[in-house]
């Protein structure tokens, strides 16, 4: 039998036992703020009225997608092995990795696919970001030692890494030496990931020299975790210095996140004239990156420099194909930085008059900036305004009532936060701030009447965590007004039983 032969019957073998033992959806596993996702398949494209088509729209991580698959097939069209990678792919890109399992899984248990070590290796990250380290241990434990390369020890490097598993990422290193497998310019990267993660930037340059002294180049990813190792430390000099060892490399390209993330720290040290010329560096890198803009925007907008965000907002506008909601909310999120609240207000109009969608994260920008100058008032009548032709999110109305609360206007906080919970019903995944419940039903005790306070309880306890301090509230209120009332001991006994 040949070495793909026994791939593809190991890993059909494994993705039929998975089948069998996770058939329903499980959360994703928690993954830190340096990591990234592996690509070990080709790139390719394809048009559009396609199988890529139908489950590229099933946003949703609790929608499955294999059955979409099977349709797909019993209407007679093809699945084939390069559109499934591609579809593969473009879910992980999008972190919706519960369905890149499923279709990795749908993929690897049919027999006329010819499954690769890549395969192995692309199940296996997926399964320690849905299904936790322990699936993803037992999995490489099933693969034939015949099958285990470098992208599959690789692939449960990046698991351990991505965890902050100190022990085993060296334990799984030692044992990588220990069979042969070479330590890859990936494994090193990993590695400097692990030790920014866990809080030991120091680390990350001994990582890069090794890897230098063993032949291994950096590629931009090496350089800019350098880069940020010796930034968040403030040692500008050694940050400087290999900024210019990655412009003096021919083989890896300066790009605008590197120029932008020097600049950052530049900045933060009050250097900012070396700051400013690194950000003149990223433009000239960014060209339609509209991400580069935003991000150009916001450090910018740290500089209090608002000529320079103006015409980067203008440039953007005039290079990108369009903005979006996420452009929108950059930009007014920055002025209103900045105190430009009359700006802002032109922007929002600017962008009513243009949006297909309404996102209410885009003026509860504005409604913040009220706020947090204390026109709650004036933020309150926008939201009114607005209300004339839509139905608010519950979060516009807490963000008024936490304003409130701030200014000691509780009557008005209590009657905001009844509004949010009001509409909470097209918004299931809503949940209030702890603190803003808190501080409203200690206040109710205080100066409610039992019913007000029974009434309120009932409209949160479905968003409120079970704690004592609803309790504690039920029970004060209840010694207070010095009567039964069956409502409110029912809601204390639900509130109770509730699992911690």
């Amino acid at each position: 039998m040949s070495t793909r032969s026994t791939i593809s019957t190991c890993l059909r073998r494994l993705a039929l036992s998975r089948c069998v033992n996770h058939q329903s959806d499980s959360s994703s596993a928690p993954f830190h703020n340096i990591s990234s996702t592996r690509s070990y398949a080709a790139r390719s494209s394809y048009p559009r009225n396609n199988l890529f088509s139908r489950i590229s729209p099933l946003g949703s991580p609790g929608i499955r997608v294999a059955p979409i698959i099977d349709q797909w097939v019993e209407e007679g069209k093809k699945v084939r092995d390069m559109e499934l990678k591609h579809i593969l792919r473009d879910l992980r890109k999008r972190r919706r990795f519960t369905q890149a399992l499923e279709v990795s899984e749908w993929m690897t248990a049919r027999e006329n696919f010819e499954v690769s070590e890549s395969d192995i290796a692309v199940q296996l990250d997926l399964i320690g970001r849905v299904h936790g380290i322990d699936a993803a241990e037992s999995y490489f434990n099933k693969v034939d030692e015949t099958d285990k390369s470098e992208k599959v020890y690789g692939a449960l490097l990046n698991c351990y890494v991505r965890e902050g598993l100190v022990e085993k990422s060296m334990s799984h290193l030692e044992t990588m030496k220990e069979n042969g497998i070479p330590r890859t310019r990936l494994a090193y990267n990993d590695l400097m990931c692990l030790y920014t993660n866990i809080g030991q930037p120091e680390k990350v340059a001994d990582v890069m020299e090794e890897m230098r002294s063993n032949g291994i180049s950096p590629d931009c990813f090496s350089y800019r975790m350098c880069i940020n190792s010796y930034g968040v430390r403030s040692d500008i000099e050694s940050m400087e210095r290999v900024v210019k060892e990655m412009e003096g490399d021919p083989h890896v390209p300066m790009d605008w996140n590197t120029y932008a993330v020097s600049a950052n720290y530049l900045i933060k040290a009050g250097l900012k004239e070396k700051g400013l010329a690194y950000l003149k560096k990223a433009e000239e890198k960014v060209s339609n990156d509209i991400l580069g803009f935003n991000h150009l925007i916001s450090l910018y907008a740290n500089l209090e420099s608002k000529s320079e965000m103006m015409r980067l907002w203008k440039l953007q506008k005039t290079v990108c194909q369009r903005q979006l909601n996420r452009e929108y909310i950059t930009m007014l999120g920055c002025l209103v930085k900045l105190g430009e609240l009359d700006d802002a207000e032109e922007l929002l109009k600017q962008w009513e008059s243009t949006c297909k969608s309404y996102d209410f994260r885009v003026p509860n920008i504005l409604l913040i900036g009220y706020c947090q100058r204390g026109m709650v008032e004036k933020a309150e009548a926008r939201l009114r305004a607005i209300m004339k032709k839509r139905t608010p999110t519950p979060n516009s109305w807490a963000i008024l009532a936490a304003a409130y609360i701030d200014s000691e206007n509780m009557d008005k906080a209590v009657r905001c936060m009844k509004e949010a919970l009001a509409v909470e019903g097209e918004n299931k995944g809503w949940r209030p701030k702890p603190k803003v419940m808190t501080t409203l039903l200690n206040w109710l005790v205080d100066n409610g009447t039992v019913e007000d306070l029974e009434d309120f309880v009932d409209a949160i306890k479905s968003k409120m965590p079970a704690d004592e301090e609803i309790a504690d509230a039920l029970n004060k209120a209840h010694t207070r007004s010095g009567k039964e009332v069956d409502g409110l001991l029912e809601t204390l006994a639900y509130v109770q039983s509730r699992p911690q």
